[in-house]
């Protein structure tokens, strides 16, 4: 049975980070992040929807998101989903809740700190200009991203 836990989501910070550090010295942060949906019945009236996700990063990711976040930030995870259970301590009952591991971050705002372990936005180079072909019938230049199949 093959498995695969991989978790995208963006959105903004409820809260401000929660950093602590395990007896050993691990940084631990938790966030709370609001996610938005907005769409249109088929009436035409707009609607939308809010879904709320604890996430945990360790190490030096938590430690990043304490130094540089703070609540109503967006920022982008990747992680998995991790299933909790616990015991109620006031009425004994078995609770549950399904929250993040964070793996890896991207600031979303252009308020960005320098010097942030975060990836920097990818961009293309600009595509060179084509050569002008003086003859219809020459045979067109490759194209950078031409795939084989």
């Amino acid at each position: 049975m093959a498995n695969f836990n991989k978790v995208i989501l963006a959105g903004n910070l409820t809260r401000d980070p929660e950093l602590r550090y395990t007896p050993k010295g691990t940084a631990v942060a938790r966030i709370g992040l609001a996610i938005n949906r907005t769409w249109r019945t088929e009436t035409g009236e707009q609607k939308e929807e809010v879904t709320f996700v604890d996430v945990d990063a360790f190490g030096k990711t938590a430690e990043t998101i304490g130094q540089y976040f703070k609540k109503g930030r967006p920022i982008l995870i990747e992680g998995r989903l991790r299933y909790e259970t616990w015991e109620d301590k006031q009425t004994n009952q078995k609770r549950s809740k399904l929250g993040v591991v964070m793996e890896n971050f991207q600031f979303m705002d252009s308020n960005r700190a320098e010097g942030a372990a975060a990836e920097a936005p990818r961009s293309r180079p600009a595509p060179s200009a084509k050569p002008e072909v003086a003859d219809a019938e020459a045979p067109a230049p490759p194209e950078d991203d031409d795939v084989p199949f």
